[in-house]
């Protein structure tokens, strides 16, 4: 990457435009527009048009069109941008740098659906990531990756390869027990069993590993919580009162062991009439933002209640992947922003920390 030394060249006047446009964008996951050190690249052609090189630290390439269009716009000129993901190179876990545990109060809100549409929004915006199916006794992400059957396989005799889908890495519980058979552990045994999920798997390198969790505050959630460096949690809910209530208790218990809390997606939030096109609220309204307002979060999305999302699932496809749906781009712009509310934080993180040394 280029320091800001060789930016701010002798023709650093000329440059001072577009570096100054591209630090105006706003959006909700660029919060503080575009900065100097993410610039890889910056070139002006002899007709006056910009190309520009951007390495970004979460993953965001989603919204390239946007800020290309605003920068163009500011500028009167022609502006080309790309971008890649590069996030610092700090490790939560083995080679993972982010694990974002994804859970719910209660069963039946779509939080796998979500989870694993979510990981796929995350990877379709530029990073590397890994879902953990964590939900011991109910385990979807199989069926869910169109992965139903597949067998377990290791390299070495001690670790299990992932398995991939989607560009995805995945494991599940579901890929080393029978899909008919009823998974009958008490609590201490199916945390260790998602503890040998965790440890023994080969992930490589990701940027996130998202991690679905099993509804509730039982053992499992208390075992992830408490002995995997999770960088956040993300609340699934509808907009029903008793769904709330399960979302509320599962937020306590998130703040209790110090994971914080990064965002609500409330899940069948309205659905579409096929006759109208409006809204209708089946089972509510604004409960997840009254929710979100009550804890100081964000909502980073509202899904609707849709067929496509059904039909996708038990396809063994992911409607996040399908650009020609509406939803695809909610389910992105929700990658985008938990992306960078986890860098912002990383860097808060950094901050706090210098001063303290500097004390």
């Amino acid at each position: 990457m280029f320091g800001l030394s060789k930016l701010f060249s002798s023709k650093s006047a000329e440059k001072a435009p577009i570096i100054a446009a591209l630090a105006a964008y706003r959006s909700s996951a660029f919060a503080i527009g575009i900065e100097q050190d993410w610039l890889e690249e910056l070139n002006q052609n002899s007709d006056k048009s910009w190309q520009v090189k951007l390495s970004l630290p979460f993953a965001g390439c989603g919204e390239i069109n946007e800020i290309e269009k605003f920068v163009a716009d500011k500028l009167s000129v022609p502006v080309s941008i790309s971008a890649k993901v590069k996030l610092p190179s700090t490790y939560s876990f083995k080679q993972i740098k982010h694990i974002v545990l994804v859970a719910s109060g209660k069963g039946g809100v779509g939080k796998s659906t979500t989870a694993v549409n979510l990981a796929s929004a995350l990877e379709q915006e530029g990073a590397k990531v890994g879902i953990l199916d964590a939900d011991i006794y109910g385990p979807s992400i199989p069926l869910l990756l169109g992965l139903q059957g597949a067998e377990p396989k290791t390299a070495d005799n001690k670790n299990l390869l992932p398995f991939e889908a989607h560009n995805l890495k995945a494991q599940s519980i579901g890929f080393l027990v029978p899909s008919d058979d009823a998974t009958v552990w008490r609590g201490p045994m199916a945390s260790g069993a998602l503890n040998q999920l965790m440890n023994e798997t080969a992930w490589g390198e990701l940027d996130y590993l998202i991690v679905d969790m099993p509804p509730g505050t039982g053992d499992i959630q208390l075992t992830m919580s408490q002995k995997v460096p999770a960088s956040g949690a993300v609340i699934i809910t509808t907009p029903q009162d008793l769904a709330l209530a399960d979302a509320h208790k599962g937020i306590a218990m998130f703040n209790k062991v110090n994971v914080p809390v990064l965002g609500l997606i409330e899940n069948m939030s309205y659905f579409l009439c096929g006759h109208c096109g409006e809204p209708n609220h089946v089972f509510g309204k604004d409960g997840a933002v009254t929710l979100a307002h009550r804890h100081g979060v964000p909502v980073l999305a509202n899904i609707p209640l849709a067929i496509e999302i059904r039909e996708s699932s038990e396809q063994g496809n992911l409607i996040a992947k399908d650009n020609a749906a509406k939803i695809s781009e909610t389910y992105k712009t929700a990658a985008r922003v938990l992306a960078s509310s986890l860098y912002y934080q990383q860097a808060q993180s950094s901050s706090v920390e210098i001063i303290i040394t500097e004390d």
